[in-house]
């Protein structure tokens, strides 16, 4: 990601030292930052295109305030053939760009039954069943080990601090466990109950391939699902992606309202 770190730099002189991943139907965040430069993917050397409905598949660099911002809106998934190390290409480009914390955010279905439809979830573990991790055959850059400590994958420090800020906004946030499957089919009944049983609040077809990465560079970790459906079986519905994006844009505005406020209490 050398190549398309001196890319960005030709295009936006400022360094970002905070990362945002924005998941599906949540992309309305990006538009909230000042003085926004838009890169889409396939301008970038080395970035691959993502191609999932509600990623919008470009580089957003702006301030929130005085904080420069860099934010992925849409991501790389396993599902749409990508490699394990290509699902966390973001995360290379936002390491070589000068960030130090990453949020990473998801539509996620809700396991446990009180993570209804626009709730707010903080990941606090993740359990990765599909069946990848980007590093295998891949020493990290200035000698990271491939063998990367996953004991607090996401920030103990930054859950606490953003949990502080809904706390003083009125914003009802939840913490859980996240459990990452291929897709891109949904799960099964069976299959979410599997999961309950092996302890997983959340699922979602993404975040644990970048989670693992951000952790080997040494970056700093807060995961944020959007839970958009109840879990298959749960609610006695079919599940479609069109519900997803829907929930997904109901609650932007409050996803927004979160991030600008704890975003820059990340830096102090």
């Amino acid at each position: 990601m050398v190549e398309a770190g001196r890319f960005i730099r030709s295009q936006w002189k400022a360094t970002p030292r905070i990362g945002v991943v924005l998941g599906s139907g949540l992309a309305a965040f990006a538009d909230t930052l000042t003085g926004a430069v838009k890169i889409p993917y396939k301008g970038i050397p080395g970035l691959p295109e993502s191609t999932a409905t509600g990623h919008r598949s470009e580089l957003v660099l702006g301030y929130l305030n005085n904080l420069p911002v860099a934010v992925l809106s849409g991501r790389f998934h396993l599902y749409e053939g990508y490699s394990a190390q290509q699902v966390a290409a973001g995360i290379y480009l936002l390491h070589e760009m000068g960030v130090e914390q990453v949020v990473l955010t998801n539509a996620a279905g809700g396991i446990k039954q009180s993570f209804t439809p626009g709730s707010l979830v903080l990941i606090s573990d993740h359990i990765n069943l599909q069946g990848a991790n980007p590093l295998v055959g891949r020493n990290g850059p200035n000698g990271n080990s491939r063998f990367a400590d996953m004991t607090e994958a996401y920030s103990r420090r930054l859950r606490g601090l953003t949990k502080h800020i809904a706390g003083e906004l009125g914003i009802p946030i939840f913490e859980g466990v996240y459990a990452a499957l291929l897709g891109p089919s949904y799960e099964t009944p069976a299959e979410i109950r599997f999961l309950r049983a092996i302890g997983a609040d959340l699922v979602g077809m993404s975040t644990a391939c970048e989670t693992i990465a951000a952790n080997q560079l040494g970056m700093e970790v807060l995961g944020i699902s959007c839970v958009t459906n109840l879990a298959a079986g749960l609610s006695g519905k079919k599940l479609e992606h069109e519900e997803v994006l829907a929930i997904g844009r109901q609650i932007s505005g409050t996803f927004s309202q979160l991030l600008q406020s704890a975003l820059p209490k990340f830096r102090s």
